[in-house]
C-alpha cells in the first residue's frame, strides 16, 4: 500500500513539474510602462488637427474628458480582470455576467475595433508619406502601405517586445525635442508669459458643446490600448491592486501628456481654422517650431508607428477571423484554413489585406477613426456594464459592496462613454447600428442551425 501509495505521489509530483505556470513576476510599473507602450506617447499627433476642427479649437478640453471617461472605465477593467484573468478581455466579461448572446454583439463590434486599425493606419500612412512624397499619387502609397503590412503578416513576422522598446525610444526622442522647440519658440514670440493662456482650453468665440462632444469621441482614439493591461492580470503580483492602479495611471498619464503637447501646439498655432491639412496638422507646427528636419523627423517616426501599429492590428484582425472560421461562426474551410508551409490563416491575411486597401480608397481617415471607436466604446460601455452587474448586484457580492466604488463608479463610466458615443458623426452610428445588427441577426440563425449557442474564442485572437 505504501509503494502504490508513493507511486501516485510521484505520478502527481511529475505531473505538477510536467504542468507550466505563468509566474507572478509583473510589478506595477513593468505594467504602467507597458500601457504606456499600448497606448504610444505620440498617439495624439495623428488626432490633433482632426480633433481642433471639430471641437472648434478646444482639443484640450476633449482629451481632458476622454480621460475622465476612460479612467473611470480603466478601473471596470483593472476589478474585471481580477475576477476572469482571460485573454478574452471584454468578451468573456459580457459573456459571464450576462449572457453568451450579448458577449457575441459585444466582439462582434470589436471586431470594428481589430478591422479599422489597420485600414486607419495605412490611411495614415499613406498621408504621412504624401507629405514627404506630394506627387505621388495616393492609391499607390496606400497600396504600398497595406501590401507591406500584408507582406509581413504573410510571412507570419511579429513585432517584439524589443521593437516597441526601440519604436518608444525614437518617439519619445522626437517629442522630446518638439516639446522643447516649441517651449522655446513661445518665450520668443510671447515671452514667458505666452506659456500660460486659456485660450487653448476655453475660447468663448468658438466654444460649442455639441462640437466638443464630436471631438472628445475623435480624441478617445488616444486611449484605446490601455485596456491590454487587463491581459496579462495572470502574470501580475498582486493582480487584485497592480491591474486597477496600472490602468488608472496609464490613462492619467496618457491624457495629461497628450493635453500637454497639444497646449504647446495650439499655443504655436492658435487659430484651427487655418488647416492646411488637418490629418498632418502636427507635422506643420513641428515645422514651424522646429523647421524642416523637425518635419521630417515626425514624418519618418508617424509612419514607422502607423506601419507598426496597423500590423499589429491586422494580425489581430486575421487571427479573430480565424478564431471565428475556427468555432464555424464563419466558414471554417476558407476562415478556419491554415496555411500548412507557414502555419498562418493565409486566406484570412488576403482578405484583412484588401478589406484595408479598399477602405483606404473609399473613406476618410476621421472616418475610419470613428468607426474604430464605434467598435472601442461599445466594448468600453460593456466592461462598466458588467462591472456594475458582478460587482454591484451579483449574490456572491451580498454584504460586500461598495456603493461608490461598486455601482456609482462604473456607473458614471458607462454614462461617460455614452455621451461619447453619442457624440460620434450620425453617419457612423448608423453604419455601426447595421454593423451590430447583422451581427446579431447572424448569430440568431447560427444558433438555431447548430442547436446551440454561438461561442468564439477570444483567447486566440489577441495580436
Amino acid at each position: 500500500m505504501m509503494g502504490q501509495g508513493t507511486k501516485v505521489e510521484s505520478r502527481t509530483a511529475a505531473a505538477t513539474v510536467a504542468t507550466p505556470k505563468l509566474k507572478r513576476v509583473l510589478g506595477l510599473w513593468d505594467l504602467v510602462y507597458y500601457g504606456v507602450i499600448l497606448t504610444s506617447p505620440i498617439a495624439v499627433v495623428p488626432m490633433f488637427g482632426e480633433a481642433q476642427v471639430l471641437s472648434h479649437g478646444h482639443a484640450v478640453i476633449t482629451l481632458l474628458a476622454a480621460m475622465v471617461a476612460m479612467t473611470a472605465t480603466a478601473v471596470s477593467f483593472g476589478r474585471m480582470a481580477t475576477v476572469y484573468p482571460s485573454a478574452g478581455s471584454v468578451y468573456t466579461y459580457a459573456s459571464r455576467a450576462f449572457n453568451p448572446m450579448f458577449g457575441f454583439v459585444v466582439g462582434w463590434a470589436m471586431f470594428l475595433e481589430y478591422l479599422f486599425q489597420p485600414l486607419q493606419n495605412s490611411l495614415y500612412a499613406a498621408l504621412t508619406i504624401q507629405r514627404l512624397l506630394p506627387h505621388v499619387p495616393f492609391a499607390l502609397l496606400s497600396a504600398g502601405a497595406v501590401g507591406f503590412m500584408t507582406l509581413l503578416c504573410w510571412f507570419g513576422i511579429r513585432t517584439t517586445a524589443r521593437a516597441n522598446e526601440i519604436l518608444l525610444f525614437m518617439m519619445s526622442i522626437v517629442m522630446v525635442v518638439f516639446i522643447g522647440e516649441a517651449i522655446w519658440y513661445i518665450i520668443v514670440h510671447h515671452h514667458v508669459i505666452g506659456l500660460i493662456s486659456s485660450q487653448p482650453i476655453y475660447d468663448a468665440r468658438t466654444f460649442s458643446v455639441r462640437a466638443i462632444a464630436a471631438g472628445t469621441a475623435l480624441a478617445a482614439t488616444v486611449y484605446i490600448g490601455f485596456d491590454g493591461v487587463s491581459i496579462l492580470a495572470e502574470e501580475v503580483e498582486n493582480p487584485q491592486r497592480n491591474v486597477l492602479l496600472a490602468s488608472v495611471l496609464v490613462c492619467v498619464f496618457t491624457g495629461l501628456f497628450a493635453a500637454f503637447q497639444v497646449y504647446l501646439a495650439v499655443r504655436v498655432w492658435p487659430d484651427y481654422r487655418t488647416l492646411v491639412n488637418p490629418e498632418t496638422a502636427f507635422m506643420d507646427v513641428a515645422s514651424v517650431v522646429g523647421g524642416y528636419k523637425l518635419f521630417v523627423g515626425f514624418g519618418a517616426v508617424l509612419l514607422i508607428s502607423s506601419l507598426a501599429c496597423g500590423l499589429a492590428g491586422l494580425l489581430g484582425a486575421v487571427r479573430l477571423l480565424y478564431s471565428m472560421g475556427r468555432d464555424n461562426v464563419l466558414p471554417r474551410k476558407i476562415f478556419g484554413h491554415l496555411n500548412a508551409a507557414r502555419g498562418n490563416p493565409s486566406y484570412n491575411v488576403l482578405i484583412a489585406g484588401v478589406l484595408a486597401y479598399v477602405g483606404t480608397l473609399t473613406m476618410g481617415w476621421e472616418r475610419s477613426v470613428e468607426i474604430l471607436n464605434f467598435g472601442a466604446l461599445m466594448a468600453f460601455m460593456a466592461v462598466n456594464l458588467a462591472a456594475v452587474k458582478h460587482f454591484g448586484f451579483s449574490p456572491g457580492m451580498a454584504g460586500n459592496q461598495h456603493l461608490v466604488l461598486d455601482v456609482i463608479v462604473p456607473s458614471l463610466g458607462f454614462l461617460f462613454c455614452l455621451v461619447i458615443f453619442l457624440g460620434l458623426q450620425n453617419s457612423t452610428l448608423v453604419a455601426g447600428a447595421i454593423w451590430t445588427i447583422v451581427g446579431t441577426v447572424y448569430v440568431v440563425l447560427k444558433t438555431k442551425a447548430l442547436g446551440q449557442p454561438v461561442v468564439i474564442d477570444f483567447s486566440e485572437s489577441g495580436s
